[in-house]
């Protein structure tokens, strides 16, 4: 039965996330898909309402935020962008080689976008789908009606996504600050010499998650100095006055066996500081009901949770500390040239975009070659696959096959008995309503959810029945082959994981952060410090990220992934040692020697510059410290590195 069980690199994308169900969406999807087609039918004008709940998929797909001043963001602006695609595919419909170049130039346009942002990326999908969409449909006139009916889909999802703002305006933020907090508590409670080591790891990961998703949620698109509202202000002041307490769990990791775990009153303090923020409490800080510290360790961390508490209970912070501890943000022009020379001069933005071009052009030729019936799914089918910066093009075309397969069998009972008018709309309302559902469990998932519905759409356009369902395989299947032979066997880069570059310049970033946690005085540029070891772990991050990618290659790709998680793992425990020390130093232990310091970075340069180049590791003495030194224990994990470096 092993040897007959599907390998973990196919099945890994088909394991559904342990995800909740977002009942919310659900009921906005069913309604902003279901609503459009019962105006439709009653007017006499089901297109009409087909084509406004197209721009209504696209909203409820886009909608991924958690605050709603983000939400009103992700959904408006890459509903610009799909109307753009609509009248531009509208323009060229019918046109033979004309589409072919026009379509061909939007990949490469949409692809190369991917890379200035989360927001960007959505809207170049749009772009092109939506051009697609318009070129292989034949669309209702005048040329405008198409784009402002897609349009007004996109209103109505905002319009429902927005009712709840005026009685829940912060209550987002809010909760995913708590969720850090709770996130510390749990790292806490794992946190001991003689408490499991991967527990605490695992742990210590998740925390880095939320605190990347809590800073991304507070300081995305902060235009002003100090923030848009007195309430983020205070927000982001509670955020950074929970890294204190990050930085005092690193430290109760390395005390002396003989103290055992760390007393629960720690992670208990933590939790009730949480629920103060979830409950936006103000008022005199009841002090901690903490022990008493029993080592440089706990006394850091004892000091941390209290400074926090004040904090957290603290009804106005000063902006200019939040300002101080964040860094400016950059001016709206200067992120503007940032995003147009990531756009131009990115050597991965152009080799994105020319693989995306290539794959939908091919695709676009081939249909307008042969007769391939309703052929936009082909291209759509690739543009799904290949969009560049959704993972593993490999992993997206067998999915995407899968998917498409599970989505026609509950396309098929719809499309064979269903009949046209009124049963519409409580049957897309079911459909609409497996969207939101299924895609938090993966992309697969997703697929299968969508897959009905754009039949459903695209019958109402086109009055083709049953008849849509085995064309739509085939095409999905063409799709998919022409992804995977075009936009993946062929591009060498494919089959090579870039973990050990992306690595090579963490551990690079480390040998500097090392040098600035010890070059500087106790309580200097602890901002600098927090706001580079924050840095730090956001590379680490992606660094697992891409790794969690290439596990779903084949191999060798996959093999050659597994092999660096070990150095991954080593990588951070070196920079949570560095943490640790620093507050140990801050509070009463020996301060290293320049000399101490500067060995233990040569070494972590050197194993940058191994990683990077592949070179050998030159030897170095693991006992080059005293055992009694400072550094001791950080340049033992820097020597355990080095060894499965050049293992």
């Amino acid at each position: 039965r092993t040897r007959l069980a599907p390998p973990s690199w196919l099945t890994e994308g088909l394991r559904p996330r342990n995800a909740p169900i977002p009942w919310a969406a659900v009921a906005r999807a069913s309604v902003a898909l279901a609503t459009p087609l019962a105006v439709g039918t009653a007017t006499g004008r089901p297109s009409y309402g087909a084509l406004v709940s197209m721009g209504a998929l696209s909203g409820v797909i886009g909608d991924t935020a958690d605050a709603y001043r983000m939400r009103v963001f992700n959904i408006a602006v890459p509903q610009l962008f799909g109307a753009l695609g609509v009248l531009l595919g509208t323009l060229v419909h019918g046109t033979g080689w004309t589409a072919v170049a026009v379509l061909t130039v939007v990949a490469l346009v949409s692809g190369m976008i991917s890379s200035i942002g989360a927001v960007a990326s959505v809207s170049g999908l749009l772009l092109l789908l939506n051009t697609v969409v318009g070129a292989g449909l034949p669309l209702p006139s005048p040329w405008w009606l198409p784009p402002a009916l897609l349009l007004l889909g996109g209103v109505l999802v905002l319009a429902l996504t927005l009712l709840a703002w005026p009685l829940r305006g912060g209550t987002p933020e809010r909760a995913v600050v708590a969720d850090t907090y709770r996130a510390v508590a749990e790292l806490l409670e794992a946190t001991g010499p003689s408490t499991d080591s991967a527990a605490y790891d695992g742990r210590r990961r998740e925390l880095t998650q939320s605190l990347n998703h809590s800073y991304d949620l507070l300081l995305a698109r902060r235009a002003r100095r100090h923030g848009r509202s007195a309430t983020l202000v205070r927000l982001l002041a509670q955020l950074n006055a929970l890294v204190p307490v990050v930085e005092g769990a690193s430290a109760a990791r390395l005390r002396p066996p003989e103290y055992g775990p760390l007393p629960p009153a720690y992670p208990a303090a933590v939790r009730a500081l949480a629920e103060a923020v979830e409950r936006g409490r103000t008022g005199p800080a009841p002090p901690p009901d903490l022990p008493e510290p029993g080592g440089p360790s706990t006394r850091a961390l004892a000091e941390a949770i209290a400074h926090a508490s004040v904090v957290v209970h603290e009804a106005t912070p000063d902006p200019y500390a939040v300002d101080d501890r964040l860094g400016r943000p950059a001016g709206l022009e200067i992120r503007a040239r940032r995003a147009a020379r990531a756009l131009l001069l990115s050597g991965s933005s152009w080799r994105y975009g020319l693989r995306l071009a290539l794959c939908v052009g091919l695709a676009q030729t081939l249909v307008s070659v042969i007769a391939v019936p309703r052929s936009y799914w082909v291209v759509l089918t690739v543009t799904f696959v290949m969009k560049p910066d959704f993972g593993s093009v490999f992993s997206r075309a067998v999915l995407r096959a899968i998917g498409t397969a599970g989505g026609l069998l509950i396309a098929i009972p719809v499309l064979a008995e269903v009949p046209h008018g009124w049963w519409d709309v409580p049957v897309m309302a079911a459909l609409a309503a497996l969207i939101p559902a299924l895609s938090a469990k993966g992309f697969a998932f997703q697929t299968a959810a969508i897959t009905p519905v754009i039949l459903l759409l695209s019958d109402l356009l086109n009055h083709q029945g049953f008849r849509l369902v085995l064309p739509r395989l085939y095409d999905s299947l063409i799709g998919c082959g022409i992804a995977l032979l075009v936009g993946y066997l062929l591009w060498p880069e494919s089959w090579h994981t870039r973990i050990g570059d992306r690595l090579a310049d963490a551990v690079q970033d480390t040998a500097s952060y090392v040098s600035l946690a010890f070059t500087t005085a106790p309580g200097r540029d602890e901002p600098a410090r927090a706001r580079y070891r924050r840095r730090l772990y956001r590379d680490l991050s992606a660094v697992r990220s891409e790794f969690q990618r290439a596990l779903t290659e084949p191999p060798p790709v996959g093999a050659r992934a597994e092999a660096w998680w070990p150095l991954v793992v080593a990588v951070e425990r070196i920079v949570d040692t560095t943490t640790a020390t620093r507050v140990r130093v801050e509070h009463g232990a020996p301060v290293p020697t320049t000399a101490e310091v500067g060995a233990v970075t040569r070494e972590l340069a050197d194993l940058a510059e191994a990683l990077r180049t592949g070179a050998p590791l030159p030897e170095t003495d693991p006992d080059a410290l005293a055992p009694d030194c400072a550094l001791a224990r950080l340049h033992h994990e820097v020597h355990a590195a080095r060894a499965l470096a050049a293992s």
